[in-house]
This record gives C-alpha cells, sequence and structure tokens, in this order.
C-alpha cells in the first residue's frame, strides 16, 4: 500500500509540476519574458544594417500584437458572458410577457368565436350550432359538421331570437339589393353624366349651305383671328381632303408648327371642342384607351377616349379626339381594335365590347354591354420622329392619311370670323358632291396606270387597294376646297406610296431615284409633282 501512494504522489507531483510549468512558460512568454527580450533587441541591434534594423523592429512590433490581440479577445468574450448572464432575468420576464398575450390573444378569439355562434344561432331554424371555443386551437382532431353539430335541438324559448334573426336577414337582404341596384346604377358614372347633359342640351343653329372651298377659308380665318395661328390654305386643304379619305389623320413635322393645334382649333370652329389624349410610353393595349372593369369595385374605369367615343353617339357634328404624341407607344399595339373596327364595310358593325352582359341601370347608348363606334368621329394624332419614339409601321400608316407640317405660314391680317356650325351630315355631302362634281380625269387616271406599271417594274411597289379608294375620295374633296387635281395626286403618291421607299434596300434606292424622278417628269410635266420630287431627293439625300 505504501508502494502505491508513493507512485501516486510522484504521478500526480509530477503532473502539478508540469502544468506549474505551463502556466509559469506562458506568463514568461507574454509578460515577464519582454526583459529577457529587449536584452536580446539591444545585443544584436547595433551591429546590423538598415535593412535588419528594420526587420528587427517589426519583428519586436509583431510579437507585442499577439498578446495584446489574445488579451483583448479574452476580455470581450468575458464581457460578452457577462451581459448574457445578467439578460437572463430580462429575459425570463419576456418570456412571460410573450405567454400572456398569447393568453389573451386566444382569449379574443374565443370571445369572437362566441358572437359568431350567438348571430348564427339566431337566423333560425330548429338546430342550434354550439359554441366551438378556444379549445378547437388545440385538438389534434379536425371537427366535422356531425360532431359540431349533433344532435342538439334548440328550445322552444328561442323563439323570440329567431324572430329578430329574421328581421335582421330581412333587412340585410334589402339593404344588399339596394346596393347592388345602386352599383348597377353608377357602373359607368362619366358615361352617365352625359346621359344627364343631353337630356335637354340644344344644338345651335347649323349652317348647311357652306361649301368645301368657303368652309376651308372660313377656318383659316377663324384661327388667325380668334387663336392666333396661321396656316396655308394647302394644308387645311389637306387636312379636310384627309377627313374624307379615312377617320384616321397623322398630323407630322418638327415641333412648333402647330400639329396638336390644327386639330384643336379646327374642333372649336366646329362647335364642339376635341378631346384631347396624352399617350404614355406604357401604352399596349385596348384598355389604355376604353379603360377595363373592376371586379372589386363593380365599377368601369372610364377614360376620356371612351366618354368622348360615347358622347359622339349624342352629337350630330363632327368629332374629334387627339391621340397626342401617338407614337410613343406602339400604335398597332392599343388602336389596334380601333384600326380593325374601321375597316369594317358596315357602320353597323362598328361596335366595341365593354362589359360581357348588360346591368339595369347602364348608360342609355350602351346596348349588351357595347358601344357603338360613331362614324361622326374622327382620330387625329400628332408625331414626331426623334429616338424617345417609335416608328409608325405601313400598317398604321395605310389606314391614315399623313399629312406634314414642317414650316409655319407667314402671319396675316384679317377681321374676326366666327365658328361655322355644320352636321356631319352635310359635311359628307359635301364630301360625295365633291365626288360627283370632281371626278379624277382619264388623263390623270392614265397617268397613274403608267407611274404604277413603272414602280412595279423597277420597285415592285403598287398602289394597293385601299390607296386607290382614299385616292378617290381625297383628290375631289381637294379639288372642291381649291386645290388642283395633280396637286392631290401629288401629294396621295408622295405620302402613301413613295414612302414605302424608306423600307426598301439602301443602294438600289440611291441608284434608281434619279430614273424614276425623270420618268414622272416626262409623265406629269415638269415640275407638275414638287411634293414626290421632294420627298424623292429627301429620301436619297439621307443615303
Amino acid at each position: 500500500m505504501s508502494d502505491f501512494l508513493k507512485f501516486a504522489f510522484e504521478l500526480i507531483a509530477q503532473v502539478v509540476y508540469n502544468l506549474s510549468a505551463v502556466v509559469a512558460a506562458l506568463i514568461k512568454l507574454f509578460f515577464t519574458g519582454w526583459l529577457d527580450y529587449f536584452t536580446i533587441f539591444r545585443t544584436y541591434f547595433g551591429p546590423l544594417n538598415i535593412i535588419a534594423k528594420i526587420l528587427a523592429i517589426l519583428l519586436m512590433i509583431v510579437m507585442a500584437v499577439i498578446p495584446i490581440l489574445i488579451l483583448v479577445i479574452l476580455v470581450r468574450k468575458w464581457m460578452l458572458h457577462r451581459e448574457l448572464k445578467m439578460d437572463s432575468a430580462d429575459n425570463s420576464t419576456l418570456y412571460k410577457e410573450i405567454g400572456r398575450l398569447n393568453k389573451q390573444v386566444l382569449d379574443l378569439i374565443d370571445e369572437k368565436n362566441k358572437i359568431l355562434a350567438i348571430k348564427v344561432n339566431t337566423m333560425g331554424g330548429t338546430e342550434r350550432i354550439p359554441y366551438m371555443g378556444a379549445s378547437a386551437l388545440t385538438d389534434d382532431v379536425i371537427p366535422t359538421v356531425e360532431n359540431v353539430t349533433g344532435n342538439m335541438l334548440i328550445e322552444d324559448a328561442a323563439a323570440s331570437a329567431e324572430t329578430v334573426g329574421a328581421v335582421i336577414n330581412a333587412a340585410a337582404v334589402t339593404v344588399k339589393s339596394n346596393a347592388k341596384d345602386d352599383i348597377h346604377t353608377h357602373r359607368f358614372p362619366k358615361l352617365t353624366l352625359v346621359d344627364e347633359k343631353y337630356k335637354e342640351f340644344v344644338f345651335p343653329e347649323f349652317d348647311n349651305d357652306i361649301t368645301l372651298e368657303q368652309f376651308v377659308e372660313n377656318y383659316r380665318l377663324y384661327a388667325a383671328s380668334q387663336s392666333g395661328l396661321y396656316y396655308s390654305p394647302e394644308v387645311i386643304r389637306r387636312f379636310v381632303a384627309g377627313m374624307a379619305a379615312s377617320k384616321l389623320l397623322i398630323l407630322e413635322g418638327i415641333s412648333g408648327t402647330g400639329k396638336t393645334s390644327l386639330p384643336h382649333s379646327f374642333s372649336r370652329f366646329l362647335g364642339n371642342p376635341a378631346t384631347m389624349v396624352s399617350v404614355q410610353p406604357s401604352y399596349r393595349d385596348r384598355t389604355e384607351l376604353l379603360g377595363y372593369f373592376n371586379e372589386f369595385s363593380k365599377r368601369f374605369n372610364e377614360t376620356e377616349f371612351l366618354r368622348a367615343l360615347y358622347e359622339a353617339n349624342y352629337r350630330v357634328d363632327p368629332s374629334i379626339v387627339i391621340l397626342d404624341e401617338m407614337n410613343l407607344a406602339r400604335i398597332e399595339y392599343y388602336f389596334a381594335e380601333m384600326l380593325s373596327i374601321l375597316e369594317m364595310p358596315s357602320k353597323d358593325e362598328w361596335v366595341l365590347d365593354l362589359v360581357p352582359t348588360a346591368w339595369a341601370g347602364d348608360p342609355e347608348k350602351l346596348e349588351d354591354g357595347k358601344i357603338h363606334v360613331s362614324d361622326t368621329m374622327w382620330y387625329v394624332g400628332t408625331a414626331n420622329n426623334d429616338d424617345s419614339t417609335f416608328t409608325i409601321t405601313d400598317k398604321v400608316y395605310d389606314r391614315a392619311i399623313p399629312i406634314e407640317l414642317n414650316e409655319r405660314a407667314e402671319p396675316f391680317e384679317c377681321e374676326p370670323q366666327n365658328p361655322c356650325y355644320v352636321t356631319n351630315e352635310h359635311l359628307q355631302e359635301m364630301f360625295l358632291r365633291a365626288k360627283v362634281e370632281h371626278p379624277i380625269s382619264d388623263e390623270t387616271l392614265e397617268k397613274m396606270e403608267k407611274l404604277d406599271q413603272y414602280l412595279q417594274t423597277r420597285f415592285r411597289l403598287a398602289f394597293g387597294n385601299r390607296i386607290i379608294k382614299q385616292m378617290y375620295d381625297f383628290i375631289p374633296v381637294y379639288v372642291a376646297c381649291g386645290g388642283t387635281e395633280l396637286g392631290g395626286m401629288d401629294y396621295i403618291i408622295a405620302r402613301k406610296v413613295l414612302k414605302k421607299f424608306e423600307s426598301l434596300n439602301v443602294n438600289f434606292v440611291r441608284d434608281e431615284i434619279k430614273g424614276l424622278i425623270e420618268y414622272m417628269e416626262k409623265v406629269f410635266g415638269e415640275g407638275m409633282m414638287p411634293d414626290s420630287e421632294a420627298y424623292l431627293i429627301r429620301i436619297q439625300n439621307l443615303y
């Protein structure tokens, strides 16, 4: 036994000695040993060269930083541990508060379920639905209708509750019915206001004896005297003739030439101010113009375009909608449905679907949720050609009459001119009379045929059916407004046919344009097609 005790003592003593040696070595390493370090440093520092001295100093700094970092880490850990220990009491209080709040939430849910159970039981019937309290939140089995309702019957004393419930239920049905009628009545609030406006509306006295030439000149004087806007007779002739050829007109040109002012003042001249629609780059589909039905509010989000479209069904005079900066978005996207409808030969087919079914209280001019596109409406778009806009495609150009305004007319003095009130019927009669009185001559048609054959042979371009129809509508009205037959032909060829050169091969067009100009001078006469020649020269210079 004494041998074992001796063995154990020596073993434990050796372990304690080694631990003491480790602790003493660590203390000497980080603290007391620095005296020996500096002694070694002074001994060797003197004979060292400059580079060795710098390295020796850096080594001493590194050796000093290491124990300092270790000491900082230890202190931070101790402080963090102390803070966590101090917060343990606060955490316990917080947990208790959370538990109390959870209990209050369950109590509130419990109270809500009691109220709901009372409401259900007061709505009549012979079976009372038992109350499911907060215990339902903790049950492992989901309750079913059978085990909730069971076979419990209410007492006869609940008859009074049934009576009260029946009264409440009847009142609720009445309120719901009235609310539904109210929703129906005001589903289209803007269009309903239009109905109210025209119940007692009195139109002005119309001048149905005016001629197209007088009409053009009177507007020119009106724009100058009333609005300070000056346009050449040529521009106004093209605008009015364009109205005869298409429901869509596109005014192009540099800024400040009066593209927006022209249709705006023209509509005031007619006594029916235009509706302005500022096209936004975000326009993607028909809802941007027509609006959409809001399923949540049960109302139709109406736009000014839709209001103008609806109001035109009440008007007997021409109406105008201005699509300002119409090529900020792709026209063939947001205006696609209108382009298609305006192409339909029968005016009875000019119908747009707004909502699938009719409701009581819908506006008077809506039929089964559909709106009729009136023949009295024209759509005038303004367009700039710069980096912020989209190129107007052939699909749109073919259906429209483009009019360029690249320069301002000279100001002139004139007497004040009053507006001219004309009905749409009279305007259409003037257009038809112009086609009878100023038909395109056989000589001009023969020249057009020659040019058509030349364009087909050299450029594979042709006068399409739509362009031919527009030409037969445009030129007679242009002549009736004071223009010439070749002048109208020249403008249509330049804006509707030769514009397609912009999509042809660059080198091919440049080499053939000179020959085309010479051929046109040979067929129509030198200087008789100034618009077409100027346009071809501009295209050639671009290439």
